[in-house]
């Protein structure tokens, strides 16, 4: 666990010997640490020291900060590579994560020394409204079998329950509807090609077959930075870590 000097907390978890190149996960909006430590052990066993990031209000970092600007995302990030490495990590991120992750590369060039961004774009766009998806779940859920049934069969389903914790006569996700809200609206507010020109890290795009980050945007992201890669993920959609974890894997090996 982290504490930051404005009194939010970052939980995180490590895999690999302290030895290896680090490399930093982030996960998507109403995700976790947990749903990437597949990802982290592929890489542990490739030789690097893997560090899964819960972002500000999800998992087990504060539920509820203060601040849920782009700006303040990117601060946990750089605050995590000070704490685990002693320079340059590689920065891995899936949606809002790729997000946080391509701005991190922007801003702090210094300490991302190669940048991997699957089922993410630069932003903007019309607003998502996943706030009121959230708060249609209906909470608490009485048991993990309700939740399971309520929320369907979706690859992301195994990794809601099993960030689910049981309180307050039910089980709750380490989430609040609002707060994932405040946090997508600045990824959807502003397209960030100026953030995205001025990446100078080594650069890989991974998408999903049926991925939504719409074609026409990925082409634009290579021809503004032809030098970087891109791989596609077969049969894959959004979560494609989830849906296609070994062909995932690969692809980010083979990009490293």
């Amino acid at each position: 666990m982290l504490t930051l000097p404005s009194g939010v907390s970052l939980s995180y978890l490590t895999r690999g010997s302290a030895g290896g190149p680090v490399t930093v996960l982030l996960h998507g909006l109403a995700g976790s640490a947990r749903e990437m430590l597949p990802t982290a052990t592929a890489l542990a066993a490739a030789g690097h020291r893997a560090v899964a990031l819960d972002q500000r209000g999800h998992g087990r970092s504060t539920r509820r900060p203060g601040d849920l600007s782009r700006e303040a995302f990117v601060a946990d990030v750089v605050a995590l590579i000070r704490e685990v490495a002693d320079g340059p990590v590689t920065l891995v991120g899936q949606s809002m994560g790729g997000h946080t992750a391509m701005l991190t590369a922007a801003w702090h060039p210094d300490l991302v020394g190669r940048l991997v961004m699957l089922e993410a774009g630069v932003g903007g766009g019309e607003r998502a409204e996943l706030g009121r998806y959230f708060a249609s779940w209906p909470l608490p859920f009485p048991t993990l079998e309700a939740a399971a049934s309520f929320l369907g069969p979706k690859p992301i389903t195994g990794a809601w329950l099993a960030d689910l914790e049981e309180r307050d006569g039910g089980w709750w996700p380490r989430f609040d509807a609002d707060v994932m809200q405040a946090a997508i609206d600045p990824v959807t507010a502003v397209a960030r090609w100026a953030e995205w020109e001025q990446i100078i890290a080594p650069t890989l795009l991974v998408t999903g077959e049926k991925g939504i980050v719409p074609a026409t945007e990925t082409e634009q992201m290579l021809a503004v930075r032809p030098e970087t890669a891109h791989a596609v993920i077969a049969g894959a959609g959004h979560d494609a870590h989830l849906e296609q974890p070994e062909a995932w894997i690969e692809a980010l090996l083979r990009g490293l």
